[in-house]
């Protein structure tokens, strides 16, 4: 499809992007749409499942699961928002999106990309709580508390993606804009703008420092008092019980943060290079498939309501009552 410019006030307006993908043969596009529709249904699936098996036992109405029920549902839509759109373009030959749906989707992307950094550097505040001062951690993590620490994740997320959209949108993209890119992301965007965007820039810069430094600050000091406490416990099998209820959560932040970090935090220009498409795909793809089943292998707990679960639901009514854990 050809890239749709019209002229308002002697200036190119574009209606239309282009996004290059992945530059691979039809044949092998095939195997990409298969590996990558798999991969998107599959972690639905397993955040569903999540969400449900928290929702449905009452061992896990606590904080920590709480938090992770609106991990779950984050990632549900964060791979919503990319992964349908790749799939159409792999079986298309048409490699354009409107303007209105790539800022679209790059405010929706950026809204769930600034929540989930903000939410687990919440949860991690929550395990520091709980193994760091565990006899204040029902008076100090209450359900009012939690609530409003759940809700502050979404609207700064949202607020965020809102202020960078301000700035980018106003932008002048001229030409054929080609992002380079399977999807509509700040740096590709900015990359194609014909007028200095050095402000949108400078915006997006402190914007980022504000939602990846501080929660990243908040989440080594957390994990620095939690590693403190662990190391003062006296026996062995101690120290491994205080470890375990926060090591699923430590292997998530590590997998998002390095990822994401590797990308954000090069400069804009690394983006003409294809190399930065594969890790794109490590956030956008493999990350939300791997959390909950790290939460899964991780925490007895949640691998025993989800057995639970998986069971009731199998079963029907008469099930209910059948399964041991």
């Amino acid at each position: 499809m050809t890239t749709i410019i019209l002229e308002v006030d002697n200036r190119t307006v574009t209606t239309h992007f282009i996004l290059l993908r992945f530059p691979t043969r039809p044949a092998f596009q095939l195997l990409l749409f298969s590996v990558f529709l798999a991969t998107y249904l599959l972690t639905l699936l397993e955040n569903l499942l999540i969400i449900l098996a928290i929702h449905s036992d009452g061992q896990l109405h606590k904080p920590m699961y709480f938090f992770l029920s609106h991990l779950s549902f984050l990632e549900m839509w964060y791979v919503t928002v990319i992964s349908p759109k790749m799939l159409v373009d792999f079986l298309s030959h048409d490699k354009s999106i409107s303007f209105n749906g790539c800022m679209t989707q790059l405010y929706f992307f950026v809204t769930f990309v600034c929540t989930e950094y903000i939410l687990l550097a919440v949860m991690a505040f929550d395990r520091y709580v709980a193994i760091c001062n565990p006899l204040c951690y029902p008076v100090i993590m209450i359900n009012q508390l939690c609530g409003t620490l759940a809700g502050g994740c979404w609207f700064c997320g949202l607020m965020t993606a809102m202020i960078k959209m301000v700035f980018i949108a106003q932008l002048h993209y001229c030409g054929t804009p080609q992002i380079n890119h399977y999807f509509c992301d700040i740096s590709p965007l900015l990359n194609v703008s014909c007028e200095d965007s050095s402000q949108a820039e400078l915006v997006d810069f402190f914007l980022a420092l504000m939602v990846i430094a501080l929660p990243l600050c908040v989440v080594m000091a957390s994990y620095a008092a939690i590693l403190a406490t662990i190391l003062r416990i006296p026996s062995a099998q101690g120290r491994q019980k205080a470890f375990s209820t926060c090591a699923s959560h430590l292997t998530v932040v590590i997998l998002f943060y390095s990822t994401t970090l590797f990308t954000y935090a090069r400069p804009k220009l690394m983006y003409a290079y294809n190399s930065n498409k594969v890790v794109s795909v490590l956030y956008t793809v493999i990350v939300p498939l791997l959390n909950p089943i790290i939460y899964c292998l991780r925490n007895r707990d949640v691998k025993a309501a989800l057995r639970k679960t998986i069971h009731c639901r199998g079963s029907g009514p008469q099930g209910n009552g059948v399964f041991s854990s």
